[in-house]
């Protein structure tokens, strides 16, 4: 990259919560900043006017990632725009939370197909223009239950351990042509996604965090945002834990 041309950051749900805060944390002259929502378009327009205000570029576009043409669209169209994919961020995700005996086959599919198969479409497709650059930054969002596991959540745990095998493996095979590839495990994090829960289930949660307290969608941008860094140009194929020692 020349001193003049701005650097194209990708983020995958990032109207609200982790994805919206990884958004702010790019946002800045020197970046254009893409994001793709599923049903917030609200939501995706108050992200838009964050990051211009805190004196970037931002554009949202409603694509759903588990659509090989719409996730190509959307790439085709950032490329018309700047040229460039310099930084991928997956972190769209859903959950469908139940006990295994009493998941539904749909759940299941429905999970596994936005968590995992999303970031391996996405990836797919930014990846072609990355290697023609010889140059990108790949981050994954994981979570601490990928490794430790999680009762009710087979379908989520079991998208969130897929994407570190496949951050690994993506790290391999793209590490000759300049690209990096790693992942970020937060632990229980304060977003729309954990709102829902009981006061009991919270207290449960951050009792078993040593740094005693919740985590913000901010703490896990910065770490993002280390790994998009030339900082951190000779890591790849890591995960950065980021759960207050919830999982060591």
């Amino acid at each position: 990259m020349t001193d003049m041309m701005k650097r194209t950051v990708v983020v995958t749900g990032g109207a609200r919560g982790i994805g919206r805060a990884v958004c702010l944390a790019f946002a800045g002259p020197g970046t254009n900043v893409y994001f793709n929502y599923s049903s917030a378009p609200a939501a995706s327009s108050e992200t838009e006017r964050m990051v211009i205000e805190a004196g970037g570029d931002a554009k949202g576009m409603q694509v759903n990632v588990r659509s090989e043409k719409e996730v190509e669209g959307f790439f085709k169209k950032i490329l018309e725009e700047t040229g460039r994919i310099d930084v991928l961020v997956n972190n769209a995700g859903i959950t469908r939370d139940g006990l295994l005996v009493r998941m539904k086959e749909k759940d299941w599919d429905d999970v596994l197909d936005v968590n995992l198969k999303g970031t391996f479409i996405c990836t797919k497709i930014a990846t072609k223009p990355m290697m023609k650059q010889r140059y990108g930054r790949i981050i994954n969002i994981s979570s601490v239950v990928g490794f430790s596991g999680n009762p009710g959540q087979a379908n989520y745990v079991a998208s969130k351990a897929g994407i570190i095998g496949f951050t690994k493996a993506v790290a391999k095979e793209l590490a000759s042509r300049g690209i990096t590839a790693n992942a970020v495990a937060p632990g229980f994090v304060e977003t729309d996604m954990t709102a829902s829960l009981s006061e009991k289930v919270k207290e449960s949660m951050i009792n078993q965090i040593p740094l005693g307290r919740a985590g913000k969608p901010e703490d896990v941008a910065a770490a993002v945002v280390f790994l998009a860094s030339e900082s951190a140009a000779y890591i790849t194929g890591q995960v950065i834990h980021v759960s207050g020692g919830m999982y060591m």
